[in-house]
């Protein structure tokens, strides 16, 4: 029986989400031990209040723990905490150092060679077929490390403060009653990028029909987000609402937890709106859907069919009119009509009222190579129910 656990994963915000269902099950499996989360400084709003947790240490990246020094102080302080169990969720160079000079009684995760010789049980790389979270569970599994899986889906516990600018910031720019349907443009790696001009059609249908429009994301998105606007009909409409770069992740969490629609590349802020309980419709280009998927039954994930999805790499290849083929084949009206479905399916309410999710298949729609559009059923990632496109409003 392990008393004092420490789990690590310094990888970006959507791997941060993806691990915090298996958090709740190392306590569901350890309910006396002592667990620690290892993370990153600048996520440190998506797990500081986590309930699963007893304690978070962050590590500066980006700053003064950026070098092998960095690495090597931080070690030595990890070491004088005497963990019985080192779990490392991501399998790249700093975490793998981290958990090999942790002086772990037990070292157990993923693991790159040579610093793999320290660990006790080594995870294989992610299971292409099966999403990230249930393949940390088939590790830890292997690893002896947990039985029983209890799973309440994605959970973030939005910082008081965070929660309080989220309310102000709302009641400035809405009314009671207002329905407002997310954004999110940006992502991390080009292959995941939606057309900006597609993301500008959606905005200006929804606010021809008298929605508010609050786009998301981080410092990085603040350009990409800019080229988007300058694209729009309705750029100059008072109920567009741009948020992008001006709040925290905990601001982030509360504003979207009060939204009635999440249209979202592949990305971190598309996790955190799943952890909301936002209803997500969310473009797939590079990344397999089986292992990224919005982990929800409500949420729709849709991928155009072409020869090279899922690629896996971060800048497209292809030129002409094949460049990009995986995202510009996933027109506006494809979005919108099952936006408009899951707008109908959950009576356009605040995320905050509706029922929290027990299971958590996503539903996929895929563009037929004639034309025509199809969703699968929650758990059938291809099997197409129907064969017509719902009707957009």
């Amino acid at each position: 029986m392990y008393r004092n656990i420490l789990v690590i994963n310094l990888m970006h915000l959507g791997d941060l989400m993806l691990v915090t269902p298996v958090l709740r099950t190392l306590r569901h499996n350890y309910p006396a031990a002592r667990i620690t989360l290892l993370a990153d400084k600048l996520l440190a709003d998506i797990v500081r209040e986590n309930r699963h947790v007893d304690a978070c240490l962050f590590i500066d990246k980006k700053g003064k723990d950026n070098s092998l020094l960095g690495i090597l102080r931080y070690a030595v302080k990890l070491r004088k905490e005497n963990y019985d169990l080192v779990v490392n969720l991501h399998r790249n160079e700093r975490a793998s150092a981290l958990a090999a000079l942790s002086g772990g009684r037990r070292i157990v995760g993923y693991a790159k060679p040579g610093f793999s010789l320290a660990f006790d049980s080594v995870s294989p790389d992610q299971n292409k077929i099966m999403h990230e979270i249930r393949s940390h569970y088939a590790a830890l599994r292997d690893a002896g490390v947990i039985g029983e899986i209890d799973d309440a889906g994605l959970e973030m516990r939005i910082p008081a403060e965070a929660e309080a600018e989220a309310e102000r910031l709302w009641t400035a720019r809405f009314a009671a009653g207002d329905k407002v349907v997310a954004l999110n443009i940006g992502a991390s790696w080009m292959t995941k990028r939606w057309e900006s001009g597609y993301f500008a059609a959606v905005a200006d249908t929804y606010l021809a029909r008298g929605y508010h429009i609050a786009v998301m994301g981080g410092p990085t998105d603040v350009e990409i987000v800019r080229v988007c606007v300058e694209r729009m009909r309705e750029r100059g409409n008072p109920r567009l609402h741009v948020f992008t770069g001006k709040v925290s992740l905990g601001v982030l969490a509360g504003l979207l937890r009060r939204c009635v629609l999440f249209i979202t590349t592949d990305s971190g802020p598309m996790h955190v709106g799943v952890a909301m309980n936002v209803p997500v419709i969310c473009m797939f280009g590079a990344s397999p859907i089986p292992g990224f998927y919005p982990y929800d039954e409500k949420s729709v994930s849709v991928r155009a069919p072409v020869p090279c999805h899922p690629c896996r790499i971060h800048e497209c290849p292809l030129t002409g009119d094949e460049h990009m083929m995986c995202m510009k084949r996933m027109p506006p009206e494809l979005i919108l009509a099952y936006a408009d479905r899951l707008l109908a399916e959950t009576g356009e309410r605040p995320a905050y009222e509706l029922p929290r999710p027990t299971h958590f298949e996503t539903r996929v729609v895929e563009m037929q190579p004639d034309g025509r559009f199809a969703l699968s059923p929650p758990g059938a990632a291809g099997r197409v129910v129907e064969s017509s496109l719902p009707e957009s409003r």
